[in-house]
This record gives C-alpha cells, structure tokens and sequence, in this order.
C-alpha cells in the first residue's frame, strides 16, 4: 500500500477528536465544526490512506483496529507538539519531572535532595513516585528511577549501583544475633516486592529457609521502617537502609559470616529525544555522581 505522506493536520485533529470521543456529533461540538463536516472530513482522511478508520452504524461509530493504532500515534504526535510549543512560549521554564519507585525516593533520594537544591536553586523539579514505569509520551516526565530492570524499549536506561542485600535489624534485636542460625527465632520481615527475597538469602548460605514470615510489606520503605521499630529482622538492600545505617538505627547483625547478595535494583530511564529538558543533563550528572557511576553504569574510579 503506497500512502499519501501529506496528511492535512486539520483532518488528523479531527480524527483525534472523534477518536477519542467516540462519537461525530460530540467531535464536531468540541470543534466547533458540524457532524457532517466531521464525517466528510475523516472519510477524506480514510481515501487518503486508503483504509477504514471507523465502523459506522446508525446509533454508533467504533474505531477500527487501525484506527486504535492511528488514534494512539496522532495523540502522541499532538502532545510532543503541545510540549515543544510549550517549552518554546513559556515566559518560566517548565520544570524537570522525575518519576521514581517509591522506596527510593523515600530511602535514598530525599535525603540527599537539599544539596542538589541548594546547588541548583533555579531548577523546578516536580517529584512522583509510584511502582507502575512512567508513560513519557501521556504525562511527559522527563526521567523515570525504576526498580527491576525494565523490559525492551527503544529508551535509553543506565544500571545504576550495585546494591548488597543483607539482614538488617535494630541495635538491641542484633545483640541475640550471633549466627546464622539465630535469624530462625526472629521475626523475619519479608518486602513481597522484592527482586530476591529470604528464601533466596537462606539458600544462598546453604540454610533451609523457613516456612513462616512474621510480617509482610509490599513497600521497602515500611519494612525498613518495622526494622527499625525492633518489628524484627529485614532482608533489604544497604543503599535504601543506607540512612538508618549511618544513623546507627540499623544495624548489619551477619555482616562478614554470610553471604551477601549483590545486585543492580534500580535503573535511570529516559527517552530518546533530540532536544532535552534544559534541566535534564545537570540531574542526570548529579544522579550519577551520587551513586558513584558514569554513563553505562560502571563505576567511577577514585
């Protein structure tokens, strides 16, 4: 199929429109057109490429599997528009978004903030955190900090550090924890979304892990934060319990009489683009400092 390359922008909108609403007659309201206008328009736009957007009947019109794929493409198409007239327009420069998993923002990034605030007072950041991966194209974030390496994309992603996962508990729960063995008495907290979880830890030392947990959490911010109220033992990464370490609030009960598992959790993703947020390098360089790495992840010699 040979297809026109010169798509009247006009007839994309409107297509956009009645796409999205599912509906001629409240496309041509939104617009300002009438339903006939709208009608004669996306069949042009159908002669044009040669193909059926729409099943119409008399009570409704239905995208037709092309048209879904088309109607997702045009509205991404329109938003990079809206974003570039934007960027271009505003008297104030929009501000950076980050989107992050939860616990690192809680665990590891906040507390560092304030030095890359103070050092970049002019830099508008806008911060959210959620477990589900950004959609860059629908709510045009800039950069996403996600947990678990993410699946094949055409984004760029760089490893970030390599994390130690170990037992980590309260100063006074460590003090009957001389062994191993010892973790059977515990509680044992387990985080549920967790990439390698007690089981895993236990067989890597050559343990039979245990049939019960004391408490589960499907957040590493809670677990640590029960850890760290004596709740009893965590199994989680030393750089989200890297705060309570240095506060001495956690402690690493085994350290050197086990096996500790390394791991990359966490990855920095973003799209491709051409022209970036103003913003978008000096973050990502700090980001990359702090963790000690350079731009494919390996680590920064001293």
């Amino acid at each position: 199929m040979k297809m026109n390359p010169k798509l009247p922008l006009p007839f994309l909108r409107i297509f956009e429109a009645a796409g999205r609403t599912a509906s001629f007659a409240l496309a041509a309201e939104e617009l300002g057109l009438s339903p006939s206008a709208v009608s004669h328009s996306i069949r042009k736009l159908e002669d044009t490429i040669n193909l059926r957007l729409f099943d119409r009947s008399t009570r409704e019109v239905k995208l037709t599997r092309q048209g879904a794929i088309l109607l997702e493409h045009v509205q991404r198409g329109l938003e990079e528009m809206r974003r570039g007239l934007a960027l271009i327009t505003l008297d104030e420069p929009s501000p950076l978004r980050l989107h992050t998993a939860p616990s690192f923002a809680t665990q590891w990034l906040l507390p560092r903030l304030s030095d890359f605030v103070r050092a970049n007072p002019n830099i508008d950041l806008q911060i959210s955190a959620s477990t589900d991966y950004a959609r860059f194209e629908e709510d045009n974030f800039d950069l996403d900090i996600v947990y678990g390496e993410p699946k094949a994309s055409a984004y760029e992603k760089i490893p970030l550090a390599v994390e130690r996962l170990m037992p980590l508990c309260s100063p006074e729960l460590a003090a009957r924890i001389q062994y191993p063995e010892d973790l059977y008495a515990q509680t044992l907290i387990q985080c549920d979304v967790q990439l390698l979880q007690w089981k895993g830890w236990f067989e890597a030392n050559h343990l039979t892990p245990p049939h019960h947990y004391g408490l589960h959490f499907d957040r590493s911010l809670m677990a640590i934060a029960a850890a760290v109220d004596g709740l009893g033992v965590v199994l989680e990464s030393t750089l989200l319990g890297e705060r309570e370490l240095k506060q001495g609030t956690l402690v690493t009960p085994l350290i050197g009489s086990t096996q500790e598992i390394r791991y990359i959790g966490h990855y920095l993703v973003y799209p491709k683009r051409l022209h970036y947020h103003a913003a978008f390098e000096i973050f990502k360089r700090w980001l990359l400092d702090q963790m000690g790495i350079d731009e494919k992840g390996g680590a920064i010699d001293d």
